[in-house]
């Protein structure tokens, strides 16, 4: 496993992570995927770096606890998943960064936490105060009343924003795909790896599918609009499979990990 070395930038780092890293089809908790990823940022963190974490998963593990086959499409039965799922998510994070001794803070927001100038200076100055405390932001979209929000289902935008606040010099998306490729890998053996997006153009943006599992709701498509917010406020941004947290080392390091989308101003 990699570990924190000689000449390890320092930096402030927000990772967002699907419901595909961290759940099962079934929604059941992928312990061995939280564990290791509670570590790795553990790690990360005690070699001086600042986390905040953009976590999905509430409705997942919710569908997973409560008698439900699938994912719910009305939007009274996501809600209750999201408010039972949501207890789960957080104690087992409290639980596992616990063990690491370092101390975790739930922020749930809406869109419009974002919209309006002043909610937003307060979640500022909230993120600010909760990193110099020596916290862990754990962040997700208040799925529970917010139904604009859970019909987009868009936690990447949701963690550029969230970068962007609290002025990451980067912003991870963990997924289960290893990146962007010039078709989907699962159905396309022809498709091609791109490890590095200098600029997002139409040709870049029409390589976008749809979502990827039954849980999430994510796709390609929401990574990208997230890599324009990113790369516009001066950050890059970086997918990469969720699978393997310890990847996460060699992403701060700077080494060619996933897809890098280069911020403005370095290309």
């Amino acid at each position: 496993m990699g570990g924190c070395k000689r000449g390890f930038r320092v930096m402030r780092v927000t990772v967002k992570v699907g419901t595909s890293t961290l759940a099962y089809p079934t929604g059941r908790l992928n312990i061995r995927h939280v564990e290791e990823l509670v570590k790795v940022l553990s790690d990360l963190k005690n070699a001086g770096n600042e986390v905040v974490l953009v976590s999905s998963g509430a409705i997942g593990m919710g569908v997973g606890k409560l008698p439900l086959k699938e994912r719910p499409s009305d939007m009274p039965t996501k809600q209750a998943a999201a408010a039972v799922g949501q207890c789960e998510l957080m104690y087992t994070y409290d639980r596992l960064f616990t063990e690491y001794n370092h101390v975790v803070a739930q922020i749930l927001l809406t869109g419009a936490d974002f919209d309006h100038e002043d909610r937003r200076k307060n979640l500022e100055n909230t993120l600010f105060r909760l990193i110099e405390l020596g916290a862990i932001p754990i962040i997700n979209e208040n799925d529970t009343i917010a139904t604009e929000e859970i019909s987009v289902g868009d936690n990447d935008t949701l963690g550029a924003i969230v970068a962007k606040c609290v002025r990451s010099d980067l912003l991870v998306i963990l997924s289960d795909i290893d990146g962007l490729y010039t078709a989907d890998p699962r159905q396309d053996k022809n498709a091609r790896f791109i490890s590095i997006v200098e600029e997002i153009t139409p040709q870049i943006e029409a390589l976008a599918g749809g979502s990827g599992t039954s849980l999430g709701t994510g796709g390609m498509a929401t990574k990208l609009h997230a890599a324009h917010i990113a790369t516009e406020a001066g950050f890059d941004m970086v997918i990469a499979n969720g699978a393997r947290p310890e990847i996460l080392y060699d992403i701060v390091d700077g080494k060619r990990v996933g897809t890098r989308f280069i911020r403005e101003g370095k290309r």
